[in-house]
């Protein structure tokens, strides 16, 4: 890690067209889960991610290649600010097959230009560094549930 980017990992037992079903869900990271049902990220499109303990951020889908690659770009330190290029950091999920498994990795990185102090960057960062397996952690779950 660097004051930059932020890189985590994770290894699903789940196969693959699950785990992107759910990262395919824009904002899930942040959003109040119960809002996400039914979206499905598509590239150039734009939403709002509501989270009632955080706020709102504004969320891009960047690029989509099913079903392995994603990438979002969202105001992680500025809720509710309309969508800069000086106010939003880019999150990237990596998903690989490993036989019924998958792996999901996730880099966010930009957290160096964003506008503001940098205590506020390196409180984002910080924020950011221990929510990202805490993320993770809540989709391997949910991906690892069986299907109902």
């Amino acid at each position: 890690m660097t004051n930059d980017r932020i890189e985590r990992e994770t290894l699903i037992a789940a196969p693959l067209e699950r785990v992107w079903s759910l990262v395919a869900q824009p904002g899930f990271w942040v959003a109040d889960k119960a809002s996400l049902p039914g979206t499905v990220a598509k590239e150039g499109e734009s939403m709002v991610a509501k989270n009632a303990e955080h706020g709102d951020f504004p969320v891009r889908v960047e690029k989509v290649e099913p079903p392995t690659y994603l990438a979002y770009r969202w105001t992680s330190a500025f809720p509710g600010e309309e969508l800069r290029e000086d106010n939003s950091t880019l999150v990237e999920f990596t998903l690989i097959r490993e036989g019924d498994r998958t792996r999901l990795r996730v880099v966010e990185s930009g957290f160096a230009a964003l506008a503001g102090s940098e205590e506020l960057r390196s409180q984002n960062l910080k924020d950011h560094s221990e929510g990202w397996p805490l993320e993770l952690d809540a989709l391997k779950k949910r991906a690892e549930q069986p299907a109902t």
